[in-house]
């Protein structure tokens, strides 16, 4: 640092202790940019090994029933469309990502035998399969950075109507994730092949849709989605 005076400066021990302190201050300001720095790439850095992660659970989940392989990343796509599309904020999208990647987590839960059965599930397998949605707030709502994304996971088997499950939410009780997510997850599972039947007709997928809303959908969701897919 260099001053300049038209006089001739004589600094005392005060004027010293003064430009020191300034120095210090600045040297602390200094090593404070450096160090938030450095924080803010350690925060991306994990930022970017939890998104890994989630990945990661979710082609495990597709991989173990293979019947859905590709299941989450086609579902999880047609989410977030419909969300930018209702005008969802941008800050919470990333929260419908993770949400639906991680949509059948609590299926982790479920014993092979009923998850991956060939054919129908008895009336007590299905009270087993049914627990899935619980599973997975058991699982996710103990990690901290998951619970802006549980909606899905917990609530995508609610319907319109009431009469879904976990806990039989109506209308817009059901939050509003859930609800654009349902819609995708069931046009996913009705256009693509499974071993006991072929993919639907597009026309036959839609007007499955179409007739379940009010019933199973949210009809605003429904409408949306129809706009997209162009009907």
């Amino acid at each position: 640092m260099e001053l300049y005076s038209r006089t001739r400066l004589e600094p005392n021990d005060e004027w010293f202790a003064y430009l020191q302190a300034f120095a210090d201050q600045g040297a602390i300001a200094i090593e404070n940019a450096r160090l938030f720095e450095q924080q803010q790439r350690a925060n991306q850095q994990l930022m970017m090994a939890y998104e890994a992660t989630i990945e990661g659970w979710s082609q495990a989940l597709d991989l173990r029933d293979r019947e859905t392989e590709g299941h989450s990343q086609r579902v999880t796509q047609l989410t977030l469309e419909m969300a930018v599309e209702l005008g969802v904020d941008r800050s919470e999208i990333p929260h419908y990502r993770r949400g639906a990647l991680l949509h059948d987590i609590g299926k982790m839960g479920i014993p092979d035998q009923i998850l991956l059965k060939p054919g129908p599930l008895t009336d007590e397998e299905w009270d087993v399969m049914r627990q899935h949605p619980e599973l997975a707030y058991n699982l996710l709502s103990t990690i901290e950075y998951l619970l802006p994304a549980l909606n899905i996971p917990y609530c995508h088997h609610e319907k319109w109507d009431g009469s879904g499950y976990p806990r039989g939410l109506a209308g817009v009780q059901i939050p509003l994730p859930a609800r654009i997510f349902a819609v995708a997850d069931v046009w996913d599972a009705l256009t693509s092949d499974r071993p006991y039947r072929g993919a639907w007709p597009r026309q036959q997928a839609l007007k499955y849709i179409h007739d379940q809303s009010g019933r199973h959908f949210d009809p605003m969701v429904v409408s949306v989605f129809k706009r997209l897919v162009g009907e």
